[in-house]
This record gives C-alpha cells, sequence and structure tokens, in this order.
C-alpha cells in the first residue's frame, strides 16, 4: 500500500499574503495615533512641570516677600520643588529644560516653547 498525501494541508501563498496586509494596515494605523499620544502625553508633563515651577516660584516670593519685579534662580526654589523638573523632550538638566527670571515672568520651556506653554491664571 502506498501512503497517501493530502495536498490540502497547511494555508496557501495568497492566505499567508491577507494575512500579512492586514497587520500591515493595523501598523500604519496604530503607529501615528502612537507617535501623536506620544507628544501629546511629553507636552502635557511639560505644562504640569511649568505649573510646579511657577508654584515654587510663588510661594518662594510669599515666603520672602519679595515683590513681582525681583530676580529668581533655581537656587532660591529647589526646596519647593519634591521631585526633580525636566522637559521629557529632551532636557537633562533644569538649566537646559527651563529658563526662570523674575517672580512676575511664568517660567518657560526651552525645548519646545512654542507648544509647551503656561497658561495664564485665570482668576480663580
Amino acid at each position: 500500500m502506498k501512503p497517501r498525501y493530502s495536498r490540502r494541508s497547511g494555508f496557501t501563498l495568497v492566505e499567508i499574503m491577507i494575512v500579512v496586509a492586514l497587520i500591515g494596515m493595523l501598523v500604519a494605523i496604530a503607529i501615528p495615533n502612537f507617535v501623536r499620544s506620544r507628544s501629546t502625553t511629553q507636552a502635557n508633563v511639560c505644562i504640569n512641570n511649568l505649573h510646579q515651577v511657577d508654584n515654587a516660584i510663588q510661594e518662594w516670593a510669599l515666603e520672602f516677600k519679595k515683590n513681582s519685579a525681583q530676580a529668581v534662580t533655581f537656587t532660591d526654589i529647589s526646596s519647593y520643588l519634591k521631585n526633580v523638573i525636566v522637559c521629557p523632550t529632551g532636557g537633562t538638566a533644569f538649566s537646559d529644560s527651563y529658563t526662570i527670571t523674575d517672580v512676575g515672568t511664568k517660567p518657560v520651556c526651552q525645548k519646545l516653547p512654542a507648544s509647551h506653554i503656561l497658561t495664564p491664571d485665570t482668576g480663580s
């Protein structure tokens, strides 16, 4: 007796190509969304850091009775910051991430100043 082999076992080339095409389409949809959500998250973290720096400046000014024109440095406010504050888009230290000048001026992100903006206070 001769053994019989079935030619129907396994996947055809067309079936494999369809699966690969579907996976490629899913990846083409997912990667831009991932990149967009990553940059949005980084901007939100940076803005949150700017809020923390501004709050530290205001606390320092209130505690030491400084006016809005008083110059402020990182060493003045470092004790009011709980964690290391750096911009998530490539900052390595506070000095290369944020710029602070005086009590009345909001801190500014050095990495992406056009998109990482601290909104002005609304008064509430």
